[in-house]
């Protein structure tokens, strides 16, 4: 990837996390990078297209932390605390590569193409995807049968989607360790 397309990626998505994607026009990010218009359409058709990609970066990014987070944990419990840890570091603003918080940028993103078969809406839906495929592989590594991993992975999604929610929109940052606490109750009645 070209130095410049890079640039106008993480300047876009330094704009879109804090105000919106609708409320971000496009030379408020011509402004802010220093890019020529002219530069910015050599690498993107438009609007759409560099939100499709500040997706793609923000999933890559959020993806490789999240792995990094999980990766050392050795049991089930292990890779569930380091989970809810990880998301306790990113609510307090203790992770840099995930920028200060604003909630999940997908979920915020989503809401503003909420059409289900819109591109960047399907963009918002894959990176969900991926994070719940991370979760699974984690488990199924440690030897977990594949029912077992799924239906963890399914429910610590929904515990991790909710804890997001709270420390967003109601500005609770314990909600992280809540749904640990949680996720450890659920765990102890499951295995």
């Amino acid at each position: 990837m070209s130095a410049k397309r890079l640039h106008l990626i993480t300047t876009a998505f330094e704009l879109f996390y804090q105000k919106g994607v609708h409320a971000v026009g496009i030379n408020e990010i011509l402004s802010e990078s220093g890019v020529a218009k002219k530069t910015l359409y050599h690498h993107f058709a438009g609007k759409d297209e560099l939100v499709l990609a500040v997706l793609e970066y923000r999933d890559q990014r959020f993806c490789h932390w999240l792995q990094g987070s999980l990766d050392a944990a050795t049991s089930v419990t292990d890779k569930i605390d380091a989970l809810f840890d990880a998301l306790d570091d990113w609510f307090n603003d203790r992770v840099d590569a995930l920028r200060p918080f604003h909630g999940c940028f997908f979920i915020n993103v989503s809401g503003e193409y909420s059409a289900p078969d819109h591109p960047i809406h399907l963009q918002c839906t894959r990176h969900k995807i991926n994070v719940a495929m991370l979760l699974r592989e984690q488990f199924e590594a440690l030897g977990m049968a594949s029912s077992l991993g799924s239906r963890l992975t399914d429910d610590l999604c929904l515990l991790k989607e909710g804890a997001i929610t709270l420390a967003y929109v109601q500005g609770d940052c314990n909600a992280a360790l809540k749904a640990k606490d949680t996720a450890t109750r659920l765990v102890a009645a499951v295995l």
